[in-house]
């Protein structure tokens, strides 16, 4: 029932004819069988939304522990071998905004359909792969696929859920289920490669974006934007700048900071974003509306997130190489290693929807931001070889609370203050920044070596985010 029902009836004379419309009995919302179906169909639409974004977050993960085996059985040569894992972030990362921005204006749901089709058929022909460079390339085309999944499924949850409060509880719920896939990466990837080698890892996508298909019939149908002016030169220039800047950070992370190989793509990416602030002062629709910018909690959602996933996946990605090291680890054991921070992943967000439902974003932020410091100080203190297991324990939960509070706590702070029309946009921004959060935090923490000096660049760059956040009024 809307509030503007009252003034309608009020409003038309008092005749036998006006009286079954406030009969309760004849309103199909006071039906207790039509809200069971109602009910029924926010489930299904939701498991749908959330088994898409949860195959982006698995292709993330699952393929790390089965590098060695592409290594023997395909040979690429030694400088191609890390982008059999990396072409996928580089090319998500570069299209994320460009993806939200056309879910906005040709619908989440048409895209978000066709992204999963897509999927699904590429990750067929990534299981089929002759050789590295066609792997390669498949994984890039995986990568193109994802950053249509990711805005669009977001765009579709937040139109699903038009009240915040439940909205953010949503997105918690979205972002709980979709870590799964971040959880079940490692540890499925390396029972699968022990199983039967690198390419059943593949095999695992087409059966879960059948899925998310079929209940994708009962998708909401959010309204596109046809009429906004589509902005081609800033969607060009922001797209080649988010995949430069990537394309620099992972090839630092592979070879060093020193090396043409990063610093030619970082200064292109520099200069795609300059050339993208003068494009977007002329632009009738600029491909990110100042609009968004100018919200202070969007601004402090967006550095929680980059920070957040530069100390979660950076983090990750050194601990896991680290124990397999340290410890002499199976690619399996290394899997069950990493569950002190990739199981909180399943459940926590569950309970950040709610924290930022009751206490606004900013306290969750600044906690999540807090956390980082603290795993910060505990991996400094892990000096020598093989340290006590239970202090990277307590630091793997230190950076897993980072993920969990401040990752879907800045998704659904960004959902609540950005306008309607920008559900896609915002999201497709966001995680933009977070994937390049996440390729400079491998970057960066990847190549560091000691725990000890990690440690204290993860204090400091947690210390400046909590003060930037701190800033913003919720």
């Amino acid at each position: 029932m809307t509030t503007s029902e009252p003034t309608c009836r009020s409003a038309a004379p008092r005749t036998q004819a006006a009286e079954p419309a406030s009969d309760p009995a004849s309103d199909p919302a006071s039906d207790p069988a039509s809200r069971r179906t109602t009910r029924g169909m926010s489930r299904t639409a939701f498991a749908g939304i959330a088994t898409g974004n949860l195959l982006v977050l698995l292709d993330t993960s699952i393929l790390n522990v089965a590098v060695p085996d592409i290594q023997t059985s395909l040979h690429p040569a030694a400088a191609a071998l890390p982008w059999t894992v990396d072409a996928y972030t580089v090319v998500f990362a570069g299209l994320l905004l460009a993806g939200g921005v056309i879910a906005d204006r040709w619908g989440a749901r048409r895209v978000y359909t066709l992204a999963l089709g897509l999927f699904a058929a590429l990750s067929v022909a990534c299981a089929l792969a002759p050789g590295a460079g066609a792997l390669i390339a498949g994984r890039a085309a995986l990568g193109a696929a994802g950053a249509g999944l990711v805005p669009a499924s977001l765009a579709l949850l937040i139109h699903q859920n038009p009240d915040p409060a439940r909205r953010t509880r949503a997105i918690g719920a979205w972002a709980a289920v979709s870590g799964l896939g971040a959880a079940a990466g490692p540890v499925l990837g390396g029972a699968l490669v022990e199983l039967g080698g690198w390419r059943l890892v593949f095999l695992v996508n087409p059966p879960l974006a059948l899925a998310a298909l079929l209940l994708a019939r009962r998708l909401p149908t959010p309204p596109a934007r046809t009429g906004r002016a589509l902005d081609r030169a800033g969607l060009v220039l922001s797209t080649a700048g988010l995949g430069l800047l990537t394309l620099g950070l992972v090839e630092a992370g592979i070879q060093g900071w020193e090396g043409p190989a990063a610093l030619l793509p970082l200064a292109a990416a520099l200069g795609c974003f300059a050339a993208v602030a003068a494009v977007e002062r002329r632009a009738a629709a600029p491909v990110l509306p100042p609009a968004l910018l100018a919200l202070p909690r969007v601004r402090a959602a967006m550095v929680a997130a980059a920070v957040s996933c530069f100390a979660y996946f950076g983090g990750l990605y050194q601990l896991a190489v680290w124990l397999q090291h340290a410890y002499r680890l199976t690619p399996f054991d290394a899997g069950l290693a990493a569950l002190p921070m990739t199981f909180p992943v399943c459940v926590m967000p569950f309970f950040t929807g709610r924290l930022v439902a009751r206490h606004g974003a900013r306290p969750v932020l600044l906690t999540g931001m807090a956390a980082a410091v603290v795993a910060g100080a505990l991996l400094a203190c892990a000096a020598g070889g093989r340290p006590p297991l239970p202090l990277i324990v307590a630091a793997e939960l230190a950076l897993a609370a980072t993920g969990t509070l401040s990752i879907p706590g800045a998704a659904a702070a960004v959902a609540v203050a950005a306008p309607g029309e920008y559900a896609a946009t915002s999201q497709g921004a966001l995680n933009g920044i977070r994937q390049a959060g996440s390729a400079l935090g491998v970057a960066v923490l990847g190549t560091s070596g000691a725990l000890t000096g990690s440690g204290y660049l993860l204090m400091g760059v947690g210390a400046i985010a909590v003060l930037s956040v701190a800033r913003t009024g919720d």
